[in-house]
């Protein structure tokens, strides 16, 4: 019997470190571990690894900082500036937008830069990333195990079909057993969608929602993708009551929240561009004021720890890997920037850049 047990488990590891998809070897290992009971010593030891791993206080390296550029595209204003630290020295580009290299009639859909969010921490980086929804298309893509079963488009990757015109891939949320919510795309509910979850909301012309289900967001004709986590962070602009005092479940596990790791968020201003946040070293009461800081006024929590966040920029790039020319949103984002150009096991979001208008002709 203890042979049979034995092989058996060894068989079920087996299959999930060749399963398809990208994914490291701990990424497979711990999410074999937590589909087989074992979320409950992950958890530990995640809370041993990153709740003792928040920012020392000194400057960051400058290999850490990514490069940026003041000079925008004639006619281009920009984002709102992204905040300083009062009474410290900006660093090289702190604060400053640059702009990505794929352009609408002239004018660049895609912002990134970076900024110090807690004065008491002045190592802490935080990238963000922005983008004009006018100029930008973004469609919601299933990896090869999220949101799970078989027959979804595109192939777990960016298309062949689009990459001419990709500007950025990131990160969707949690692992939808622990995101509390559900998942629809292309007319299929892979998950039952839950009322008062948050949720990132892409419509028929690729123009993403965040809000709370049901509240602010329901099922519709237009809606082509929804794909919740956990609980809203921000709203009307303000951190909700609950992160970190007192912590409750509605952000994943009490352990997960107080945990210095890497964290991304996405989440709208009020004008409705979209604008994602990411960073090493923050608990969830961190990323929260980020993202705040950032512009965003309704968000919600991404994916969490290395290898799970990850932003990439992409303009044309000749004798490229795969002809695109990438860049990370934070030099230190663990990962490949090749992840989605190939299949992978989680899902995802591509922004592309929209058509250019037709200028009107006179007759």
């Amino acid at each position: 019997m203890a042979v049979v047990l034995v092989t058996a488990v060894g068989v079920s590891y087996a299959r999930a470190l060749t399963f398809p998809g990208n994914a490291s070897w701990p990424a497979r290992t711990v999410g074999w571990v937590r589909d087989h009971g074992g979320g409950g010593l992950v958890d530990l030891l995640e809370y041993w690894r990153y709740s003792h791993n928040q920012p020392t206080g000194a400057a960051p390296a400058a290999a850490a900082l990514p490069h940026a550029s003041a000079a925008l595209p004639a006619g281009s204003a920009g984002p709102r500036p992204l905040p300083l630290l009062a009474g410290v020295p900006a660093l090289p580009g702190e604060g400053m937008w640059t702009a990505g290299p794929r352009q609408v009639g002239g004018l660049p859909g895609l912002y990134t830069g970076y900024f110090r969010p807690d004065p008491r921490y002045p190592s802490l980086v935080v990238g963000a990333a922005w983008m004009d929804q006018a100029l930008l298309s973004t469609r919601l893509i299933a990896g090869t195990r999220e949101p799970g079963g078989a027959g979804w488009p595109s192939g777990s990757q960016v298309p062949t079909a689009l990459r001419s015109i990709l500007a950025a891939t990131f990160n969707s949320g949690f692992r939808l057993t622990d995101a509390q919510g559900g998942y629809y795309a292309h007319h299929r509910t892979a998950v039952p969608l839950r009322d008062g979850a948050a949720s990132l909301v892409v419509d028929n012309n690729g123009v993403v929602s965040i809000g709370q289900w049901g509240r602010d967001l329901a099922m519709g004709p237009t809606v082509a993708a929804v794909r919740q986590n956990l609980a809203l962070l921000v709203d009307h602009g303000r951190v909700l009551p609950g992160p970190g005092y007192p912590a409750t479940d509605a952000w994943g596990s009490i352990r997960n929240q107080v945990q210095y790791t890497w964290r991304s968020g996405l989440g709208t201003d009020a004008a409705g561009h979209l604008i994602y946040v990411a960073g090493d070293q923050l608990n969830l009461t961190g990323l929260a004021h980020a993202m705040v800081a950032a512009g965003i006024t309704r968000g919600m929590q991404l994916d969490i720890h290395p290898g799970m966040v990850d932003f990439t920029s992409y303009g044309p790039g000749p004798g490229r890997s795969f002809g695109l020319a990438p860049t990370k949103l934070l030099p230190a984002m663990p990962g490949s920037v090749d992840r989605y150009l190939t299949p992978d096991q989680r899902d995802f979001l591509a922004v592309t850049v929209r058509p250019a208008p037709v200028p009107a002709t006179s007759g």
